[in-house]
């Protein structure tokens, strides 16, 4: 795609990747995604905030063919996906300086070796001038790196909010023209990549408020002309309560962990309770991470592999303790043949949720009749603490 303008003197100059399927050798992309480089052209001086993924360089050549100087190259983060063109747009133009915070640099000197002499690090709150045009930095350590920030430009009133806000979707749409088409991708982004760092995204939430912005435009997917929307969106996600739902990852070897989740999945349902559940055999891990935003509640199913979990349900623990969701409540069901320890190593994998453990029910061989009592126990359970602490 050409370079797309969205006020005079401010363009998209990025890339949009339509057939990327995985992020860090781990997230699955099932809509693609882009890598979004802006360029600001001011009375004086003129900058470019981030860049694009290193396998999309010709595309950043193409749309700066016509740019014959770059006064500052603006680094809001390090990880590759925004810089690993850096190295390249220093090159084209050596008079470039690139504009980072302190622990940015740090950063960018280590994973790209750009020399001392380039940089320009940049205070939270500072301002730079491009003549009739002004960008101020805000730090936003934890967004999702600790050297993370945002730029604003004030005479536009548009926000370059880097990973946060952001979506992976590939789109020709320059502008989010559907808000329930872009609400999941966004909301997977947010499960994802930023989930763990809820209590950091609440202050630079409550920071942001007294900024009048007009466009968010984050380093990846569309943007956003209607900030509200996105905005809303986060703050449901990062402050609210949980809901009234159980998440239930599982696998069944055999066939006897599937009459659990059978069972449990019925009894909860009838308990009022919301049950997403997730055959690990074939799921994608980003909705399984979409859903624990709003989980209250965690059962983990599994059957026993050598006493242990089954290496599924172990990776889908350790992405839960990972992403850190607001969980309140976990729980684990399963089974084995001769002998398990899968309960006392799931929990020993699982020691950032800081949630109520419930009482596991562990079933040798088929679940007979006392073993879908106990399932029903822990489903009235779950389903009673849930009506104690409110959730809807």
């Amino acid at each position: 795609m050409r370079a797309r303008q969205i006020k005079p003197g401010v363009h998209w100059v990025g890339a949009v990747d339509w057939d990327r399927r995985l992020f860090d050798a781990l997230i699955p992309l099932p809509d693609g995604t882009s890598y979004n480089s802006y360029l600001v052209q001011g009375s004086e001086k003129v900058a470019l905030i981030d860049t694009v993924d290193p396998a999309m360089i010709h595309l950043l050549d193409g749309h700066l063919e016509d740019v014959p100087v770059i006064d500052y190259l603006v680094a809001n983060h390090g990880e590759q996906d925004h810089s690993g063109s850096i190295p390249w747009v220093l090159e084209k133009y050596p008079e470039a300086k690139l504009v980072t915070t302190p622990k940015g640099k740090d950063i960018l000197m280590a994973m790209l070796h750009v020399p001392d002499q380039r940089f320009v690090t940049v205070g939270d709150g500072e301002t730079l001038s491009l003549g009739d045009r002004t960008l101020e930095f805000i730090h936003a350590p934890w967004v999702h790196w600790p050297e993370t920030m945002l730029t604003y430009l004030a005479e536009e009133r548009i926000l370059f909010s880097c990973d946060l806000f952001g979506s992976h979707l590939a789109t020709t749409d320059l502008f989010v023209t559907d808000e329930s088409q872009i609400y999941e991708p966004a909301k997977r982004y947010y499960a994802e990549i930023m989930m763990p760092f809820r209590a950091s995204i609440e202050k630079h939430l409550a920071r942001l408020e007294g900024y009048d912005i007009d466009v968010i435009a984050p380093s990846h997917g569309p943007l956003h002309a209607r900030p509200h929307f996105i905005v809303d969106a986060y703050q449901s996600w990062v402050c609210e309560p949980p809901k009234n739902v159980v998440v239930l990852p599982y696998v069944s070897m055999h066939g006897s962990t599937q009459m659990m989740v059978n069972h449990f999945v019925e009894v909860l349902a009838d308990e009022g309770v919301t049950v997403r559940q997730f055959n690990l055999a074939d799921s994608d891990v980003g909705k399984l991470a979409m859903a624990m935003v709003d989980a209250a509640t965690l059962v983990i199913g599994t059957p026993t592999v050598l006493v242990g979990p089954h290496p599924a349900v172990a990776h889908a623990a350790f992405l839960a303790n990972a992403l850190r969701p607001g969980l309140r409540f976990v729980s684990i069901i399963g089974s084995y043949g001769w002998g398990s320890k899968a309960a006392d190593q799931l929990k020993a994998m699982i020691p950032n949720l800081k949630a109520e453990l419930l009482d596991p029910v562990i079933v040798k061989g088929l679940p007979g009749e006392d073993d879908f009592r106990a399932l029903d126990e822990l489903a009235h359970t779950i389903a009673e603490k849930h009506r104690q602490q409110g959730f809807a």
